[in-house]
């Protein structure tokens, strides 16, 4: 549940990206503030927790106001927005969003997710016990000088298995999806199963794990489908324009068949 944005301050910025928050997460100074949700104070826990074992690629939490938004540290840099740059598509940005993602696992594993509050939305289905991001998009990854240095919006953070997020990382950055959906989000052509050896490479993903990867994928998939209905269900308004604006189900159903064409050749890179 959204908190209220009443109380706004006269200095608000609107920050772009995203789709379930759209127009309602703004900068304040050094701070931003965004809807609450009933994860919010297990995120802000979480977020500390990695603050505490040294990793300062995420946001700091300041806390909630009294209008129910969550306020949480700016981080500068440059965040890709769609249609998406040249720049964030280079094998060198693959890179370093990859081993941000690594970083970011290996010093989650430092805090106990048990007797929190996690979003089910996209859950893994396998369950962890390492706390994921969870929606890795381009627009919640922070760049500098073309290197990714942070993550943001942990609205769908949950424990699950790593290679779980790195699947929901890889099928957004690769992308997997239709070639018309690709151009009309700015990808240039590419050899996209070339890009997925290059996240797992760069994540350092081990020989004997990488066989679980088009499972994960498959898993990711099916997963954020199923959110989007949910959401449609609700009649969540950010929802159910991008439905109407990117043709509504025929674009998964575009997806899944461009993935079952070219399936066999991400299964032929990682072996």
């Amino acid at each position: 549940m959204a908190g209220s944005v009443e109380g706004k301050q006269p200095d608000e910025c609107p920050l772009a990206g995203g789709i379930a928050n759209a127009g309602q997460v703004v900068r304040s100074g050094s701070h931003v503030l965004r809807p609450s949700t009933p994860h919010t104070e297990s995120i802000h826990a979480f977020l500390r927790a990695l603050r505490a074992a040294g990793f300062d690629g995420a946001p700091e939490p300041i806390g909630i106001d009294p209008n129910g938004r969550e306020r949480l540290g700016y981080i500068e840099g440059e965040v890709p927005v769609a249609p998406y740059p040249a720049w964030c598509q280079t094998d060198a940005a693959l890179r370093s969003v990859a081993r941000l993602l690594r970083r970011f696992h290996d010093a989650s594993r430092s805090f106990d997710p048990g007797d929190h509050c996690w979003s089910d939305a996209l859950r893994d289905p396998a369950g962890g016990p390492v706390v994921l991001h969870n929606d890795g998009e381009l627009s919640n990854v922070v760049f500098r000088d073309g290197v990714a240095v942070a993550l943001i919006d942990f609205e769908f953070a949950a424990p699950g298995r790593p290679i779980y997020d790195l699947a929901h990382l890889a099928r957004l950055w690769i992308p997997i999806d239709d070639a018309s959906d690709q151009e009309r989000l700015g990808f240039e052509p590419a050899d996209r199963p070339r890009r997925l050896r290059v996240i797992v490479d760069a994540y350092g993903l081990a020989p004997e794990e990488r066989a679980d990867m088009i499972g994960a994928l498959d898993d990711a998939m099916d997963r954020v489908a199923a959110a989007v209905r949910r959401r449609l269900e609700a009649g969540d308004p950010n929802f159910v324009d991008r439905w109407r604006h990117t043709d509504g189900a025929e674009r998964y159903e575009r997806r899944r068949r461009w993935w079952e064409q070219h399936r066999s050749r991400f299964v032929d890179v990682l072996a």
